[in-house]
């Protein structure tokens, strides 16, 4: 498989496709809104994820182009009209015609017959959102919000189920990183602020008490 692009952020989901004989048409959800799903985790931490419904707003998809694993041929794209691509309240809907190519036509045969029923997009964030939530395990559990999309580059039929086919570029882990970092370091301060706050209030009520006993 070809080297992925490190700056470009991929996910993938289960691709609920329909088919349609005579057009050889599928449609299916690259991504669900308002959904988290799980990102990363290890022994000291769990992150989720979810899009946010307004995600794509202002995102660029002039030429969005459908592929198989984010690599090789063009099965269908936006500027030859055989790809629409279109966020709805659910998430983003896709419809490919796959008819315009002999390996397009093998693959439409593919999602069909079930073998491959499995989406992801290829994507660039321009902005996103990481809250700390409480966790039943007793690891540190994080959510990060996609609120803006800045470029979708592709959607792709994808070999792998959702998680195992979810990659993420070190770039993109490295802000996550940084806003992890960032909460728990405004999460210690507050707990400074709080115990600093405790302390004076006891030695005012001492103070007052001793005042209290000199009178």
């Amino acid at each position: 498989m070809a080297k992925k692009n490190p700056n470009i952020e991929y996910r993938s989901l289960r691709l609920d496709a329909v088919a349609e004989e005579e057009k050889m048409l599928v449609r299916g959800y690259a991504t669900t809104f308002n959904q988290p799903y799980l990102l990363y985790e290890n022994e000291d931490e769990i992150v989720y994820e979810q899009v946010d419904a307004n995600a794509f707003a202002d995102a660029d998809m002039s030429d969005v182009i459908m592929q198989y694993d984010h690599e090789g041929r063009v099965f269908a794209r936006m500027r030859n009209n055989t790809l629409t691509v279109e966020p709805d309240e659910k998430g983003l809907l896709i419809e490919a015609d796959l008819g315009g190519t002999e390996l397009g036509r093998g693959l439409y045969e593919e999602i069909r017959g079930g073998y491959t029923d499995k989406m992801s997009f290829g994507f660039t964030i321009s902005t996103d959102e990481v809250e700390s939530r409480d966790s039943e395990d007793g690891r540190e559990e994080f959510l990060r919000t996609i609120t803006g999309i800045k470029k979708l580059y592709d959607v792709s039929a994808v070999s792998l189920p959702a998680n195992e086919g979810t990659s993420i570029s070190a770039r993109s882990l490295d802000l996550i990183d940084g806003e992890i970092e960032r909460i728990r370091a405004e999460r210690l301060e507050a707990e400074r602020l709080e115990t600093e706050r405790r302390r004076a209030l006891v030695r005012a009520r001492a103070l007052m008490e001793v005042n209290r006993n000199d009178d």
